[in-house]
C-alpha cells in the first residue's frame, strides 16, 4: 500500500503543477505512476469544471472566462503535454528521415513548427471556450479520457529505442486499471450530459488518431507523443464541447 500511496504523489508532483504536501521519490514505485494518471486527471478536470462553474455563476464576461478557461490546463500542468506536443510536431513536419526525427524530438531548441503549432493549439482552446459551451461537466471528464489514453499507450505499445520506458519494466496486466477508467468515464459522461457525452468519444477517437501519426512518424511511443496526442485530444474535446 505505501508503494501506491508513493507512485499517487509521485504522479501528482511530475505532471500537474498543484500544490501537494508530500515531495516522495521511489524508483520502485516509478512503474506504478501510470496507474494514477488517469486519477490526476479527475482531479484536474474536478478544478477546470468548478473554473467554469465559477465564471458562469458571476457572469464574468466572455473573453476574459474564454482566456481562463485556455489558459487552465496549460497553467496547471506546467506546461508539461503543450511542451512534448511542441517538440513532435516540429520532428514530425520536419519531413525528416525517422532517426533525424528522433534527433529533433530531443533537440531543446524550439523550431519554427512547435511555435506555429502552439499559436494554433491555444487559439483553438480560446476561440472554442468563446462560443456558447455545452454542459460544463463535461470539462471534470475531459482530462481523464486523455490521460487514460496515455496510461493506456504507454502501457502497452513499444516504446521508443530512445525512450525512458524502453528501460523499465512495465506490466501490461495494471492496464485493465485505466481500462475500467477509462469505461466509467464514458460511461459517467453520457450519463449526466446526455448526447453532450459525445465530446468524450472525439476526445478518445482524437487521442487515438494522433497517437497512431506520432508513433508510426516517430517509430514507437515515448512521452513526447503521449504529450502530443493528450494535447491534440483534449483540444479536439474542447472543441466538441463548445459545439455539442
Amino acid at each position: 500500500m505505501k508503494r501506491y500511496f508513493q507512485a499517487w504523489a509521485m504522479c501528482r508532483s511530475m505532471f500537474c503543477y498543484i500544490p501537494s504536501p508530500w515531495r516522495i521519490w521511489n524508483e520502485e514505485a516509478r512503474p506504478l505512476m501510470l496507474v494514477f494518471l488517469p486519477i490526476l486527471g479527475l482531479e484536474i478536470g474536478a478544478l477546470w469544471w468548478g473554473l467554469a462553474w465559477l465564471l458562469d455563476h458571476f457572469a464574468v464576461p466572455a473573453v476574459l472566462s474564454a482566456l481562463l478557461l485556455c489558459a487552465y490546463p496549460i497553467a496547471v500542468t506546467g506546461a508539461i503535454h503543450l511542451d512534448g506536443f511542441m517538440d513532435v510536431v516540429d520532428a514530425v513536419r520536419s519531413c525528416a528521415a525517422p532517426e533525424k526525427r528522433r534527433e529533433i524530438l530531443k533537440d531543446p531548441h524550439v523550431g519554427s513548427f512547435a511555435v506555429i503549432g502552439c499559436i494554433f493549439a491555444v487559439l483553438t482552446l480560446f476561440v472554442a471556450f468563446s462560443l456558447d459551451h455545452g454542459d460544463i461537466r463535461l470539462l471534470l471528464f475531459i482530462p481523464v479520457v486523455s490521460r487514460c489514453g496515455s496510461a493506456l499507450a504507454v502501457m502497452l505499445l513499444p516504446p521508443m529505442s530512445t525512450s525512458q520506458y524502453a528501460r523499465q519494466s512495465i506490466q501490461k496486466i495494471r492496464a485493465v486499471a485505466p481500462a475500467v477508467m477509462l469505461i466509467a468515464a464514458l460511461a459517467a459522461g453520457f450519463l449526466l450530459c446526455g448526447v453532450s457525452g459525445a465530446a468524450l468519444i472525439v476526445v478518445l477517437a482524437a487521442y487515438g488518431l494522433t497517437l497512431w501519426r506520432g508513433c508510426r512518424a516517430l517509430g514507437g511511443m515515448n512521452g513526447d507523443v503521449a504529450g502530443y496526442a493528450l494535447t491534440v485530444a483534449e483540444i479536439c474535446g474542447v472543441v466538441a464541447f463548445a459545439l455539442l
